[in-house]
C-alpha cells in the first residue's frame, strides 16, 4: 500500500501555491462554471485552519460579509483553484483559530507578523 501511495503522489500534478498558515489573510481565485460560461471569483479572508494530508488536505477561509461570517472549506487539490495570493501574514499562537467566530469588531483583528530577513 505504501508504494502505491508514493506512485500516486508522484504522478498527480502538484500546484505551486505560496506557503501560508493559520492567521494569514489570503485571496483565493477560483473558477466558477455556469453553463457554457466560465469566470473567476475571488474569495478574500483569513485562514482559520489547515487540516488533512496529501490529496485530502484542505484549508478553511473565513470572511465577514455584511456582518455575517462566511467560511469556505477549500481542498488544496481542487482543479477549480486558479490562484492563491497571500495578502498579509498574521501573528497567531494557535493552528486552529476558531475563537475568531465569537469575536466582533476590533477584537477579531489579527496582528500582522513582521517579516524577518533570513
Amino acid at each position: 500500500m505504501n508504494l502505491i501511495n508514493y506512485v500516486h503522489e508522484q504522478l498527480t500534478p502538484q500546484p505551486n501555491f505560496p506557503k501560508f498558515r493559520a492567521g494569514d489573510n489570503i485571496a483565493v481565485s477560483y473558477k466558477i462554471i455556469e453553463g457554457a460560461k466560465e469566470r473567476i471569483q475571488i474569495f478574500r479572508g483569513d485562514v482559520i485552519q489547515i487540516s488533512g494530508e496529501g490529496a485530502t488536505k484542505t484549508f478553511t477561509v473565513r470572511k465577514m460579509s455584511n456582518g455575517v461570517g462566511v467560511e469556505r472549506i477549500i481542498p488544496f487539490s481542487s482543479p477549480a483553484i486558479a490562484e492563491i495570493e497571500v495578502l498579509k501574514r498574521g501573528k497567531v499562537r494557535r493552528a486552529r483559530i476558531f475563537y475568531l467566530r465569537n469575536l466582533t469588531g476590533k477584537k477579531a483583528k489579527i496582528k500582522e507578523r513582521m517579516h524577518t530577513a533570513k
